[in-house]
């Protein structure tokens, strides 16, 4: 999965779409709707950011992933988004959790900020407690002591994860370091842990980007990627 943090444009989001598209990836991320610490930050674009991100799905043929924060739009989500991402903030929203149980449709959902595995794999059954079991789980990095790095990416709840659940498990190695060029030794042993999946950010001019530009991968920078991460795959006898 990969795309920009946040959808700033029409333009934007279907360049980025098309570059990921073509390097490999199959789904498009984005986000309408961002939670952020401070209220003076960028906040997305909300529905119409939404549209854009749907418009630039249908164009490239790739399904698309973003965030929800609330059950306010939660009809348009199902109607729009192909797998609802419950970011980390929310991921004991459990009023949220508990209307997307009765839903059908995939829902991505990050462990939270200072979770533990255990209320992780809670959270996930208030989704599937409700009748959806189209759960995906997401390791994102965690609150630590540790200031150098935006989290510390815990690749080790990784096969803790498979082990206790039959559950799909991605990384989200940009969030989880919260520096570009630290995306990619941390892609390569996401996959050698044995992660379903990557999502990463991808922006066509990451120091002008409205979130998280330092964290962004350039397409080219992302396209580079991509061919080592299939040689890291084909090691574990898998394919990207």
């Amino acid at each position: 999965m990969a795309g920009p943090c946040s959808v700033e444009s029409e333009e934007q989001v279907l360049s980025v779409a098309r570059d990921c598209k073509a390097s490999g990836a199959a789904i498009l991320r984005g986000g309408a709707f961002k939670p952020r610490s401070s209220p003076y930050a960028f906040q997305g674009l909300g529905l119409e950011g939404l549209d854009m991100l749907k418009a630039a799905g249908r164009r490239t043929g790739m399904p698309i992933v973003s965030e929800i924060m609330s059950t306010e739009y939660l009809d348009r989500f199902i109607q729009d988004v192909d797998i609802i991402q419950v970011g980390a903030r929310n991921m004991q929203n459990f009023v949220l959790l508990k209307e997307l149980s009765h839903i059908k449709k995939p829902v991505l959902l990050k462990r939270g900020l200072a979770a533990t595995i255990e209320e992780l794999l809670m959270a996930a059954e208030y989704i599937m407690a409700g009748g959806n079991d189209q759960v995906i789980l997401c390791e994102r990095g965690i609150r630590t002591f540790e200031t150098y790095t935006r989290n510390t990416l815990d690749l080790s709840a990784v096969p803790v994860l498979k082990r206790q659940s039959h559950l799909p498990v991605v990384v989200d190695p940009s969030h989880g370091t919260g520096l570009w060029w630290m995306v990619e030794p941390m892609s390569k042993a996401a996959i050698a842990a044995g992660a379903d999946g990557l999502i990463i950010e991808v922006h066509n001019d990451p120091p002008h980007a409205k979130c998280d530009g330092q964290q962004s991968l350039t397409p080219a920078v992302f396209d580079k990627l991509m061919q080592k991460l299939r040689l890291i795959a084909n090691v574990e006898g898998r394919d990207i």
